[in-house]
């Protein structure tokens, strides 16, 4: 994979995708990537994702050029958490089409994104994450949408 320019990529996951947050680790730092761990640092089955993806998504919104990825067991619920924090667009990836991880990057601008550990296989997790890393924003009429989203609504 041609190494695109990333400052930093955040991970947090809890105790479900502890596992595979430590095989796409594994993987990014041999493909050259600045990884921070947010945690969990270790298997805890009382662990809370909150705790993990909060902090997570609040670097990645202070820092333009960083990206996030997230692992829970669906990846629903963590999505929903880092999506709370203003100038977060995380999506959701528990398989099927490949393309909508490309498509969250061009049309979305996605800097965060949500594996579901309980449906993905470690190769096809890895595969999702080096797509959605080297895929690029379009830009265009895309950044009149994402600009509204980050508009106060009444």
């Amino acid at each position: 994979m041609t190494k695109p320019d990333i400052s930093v990529i955040y991970l947090g996951t809890d105790h479900v995708g502890f596992e595979l947050k430590e095989t796409v680790k594994k993987h990014l730092e041999d493909e050259g990537f600045e990884v921070e761990d947010k945690g969990a640092y270790w298997y805890d089955g009382e662990d809370d994702y909150p705790d993990f993806v909060f902090p997570v998504a609040k670097v990645v919104s202070r820092d333009l050029n960083s990206r996030g990825i997230i692992f829970g067991g669906s990846g629903q619920g963590e999505a929903i958490c880092a999506n709370r924090i203003k100038g977060i667009r995380a999506v959701v990836y528990y398989g099927g089409m490949e393309e909508i991880v490309q498509l969250s990057r061009e049309h979305n601008n996605a800097n965060i994104l949500s594996l579901g550990a309980r449906f993905l296989t470690s190769d096809i997790a890895v595969k999702v994450v080096d797509l959605w890393l080297k895929t690029d924003f379009k830009g265009e009429r895309h950044i009149r949408r994402i600009l509204k989203i980050d508009q106060p609504s009444d």
